[in-house]
């Protein structure tokens, strides 16, 4: 309604305005992890940055506000592997001083309240598979915003984050849906099948989902109603532009 009205007064007015411009200005919280260790190997992990980045373009350009959490707050790590800075829309993201700084000073979800938001997105990285799932505040904010009509959505091993996410009801909010994600296929193709505490497709799963896999490192984004969820860093940008779809409809 807000864009109809707007599109009419600018009609109105004579005035031309992009279609970028009558897009939902709502909010997102992006959620990141705070975990920096691979398991007990001593390699670093975090969050992947164009898991990070590509997404923050995307909901930036059609006008959202986006706002950085994780789960304890403060600093997030960022996995050394995917500083990619060859790709053009993650130097533009890290040379954006407001967006490291953001990343740097995190808010703690502990202190998010989910009715200023319009949608969650947990951004993946290997880290997420330690401090993502059956943390409270990731299965509160999820479920209330999820149950308030908001958008969940989730890329890689984001999707973490929804393994212990209960609705009212009880049941899972994965269970009977179609839900995307890391393959265990992709796993054993990057050598951490022994390294993560548990493999992703087989855990959403045992959940009750309905899990959908495309080829090897390919886009592959799975939406079912307000549940967007895409498999690998390939399927970043596409998870996000759903979610961005999902919120103007």
């Amino acid at each position: 309604m807000k864009r109809v009205l707007l599109a009419s007064f600018v009609l109105a007015a004579g005035v031309f305005v992009s279609s970028s411009l009558l897009a939902s200005s709502g909010r997102i919280l992006l959620v990141v992890t705070n975990h920096a260790e691979r398991g007990d190997t001593g390699e670093p992990t975090g969050y992947y940055l164009s898991e990070v980045a590509h997404p923050w373009k995307v909901f930036r350009d059609a006008g959202l506000e986006v706002v950085f959490a994780s789960p304890q707050g403060g600093f997030a790590p960022m996995d050394p592997k995917s500083f990619d800075l060859e790709d053009p829309v993650n130097r533009a993201f890290w040379e954006t001083l407001h967006a490291v700084e953001s990343l740097a000073t995190t808010r703690p979800l502990a202190q998010i309240e989910p009715s200023r938001f319009d949608a969650v997105f947990f951004a993946g990285g290997h880290g997420t598979m330690w401090d993502f799932p059956d943390h409270p505040d990731v299965n509160r904010l999820t479920a209330d915003i999820f149950e308030a009509g908001g958008v969940v959505g989730a890329v890689c091993h984001g999707p973490a984050a929804l393994l212990d996410v209960k609705l009212s009801d009880g049941s899972y909010l994965v269970a009977g849906r179609r839900v995307g994600g890391f393959t265990n296929a992709e796993e054993a193709a990057v050598g951490l099948t022994d390294a993560v505490p548990f493999l992703l497709e087989t855990r959403l799963v045992e959940r009750g989902a309905s899990f959908e896999g495309g080829g090897d490192f390919k886009e592959y984004v799975v939406s079912d109603g307000r549940l967007v969820t895409g498999q690998n860093p390939a399927s970043a940008d596409k998870t996000a532009a759903e979610i961005v779809a999902l919120l103007n409809d």
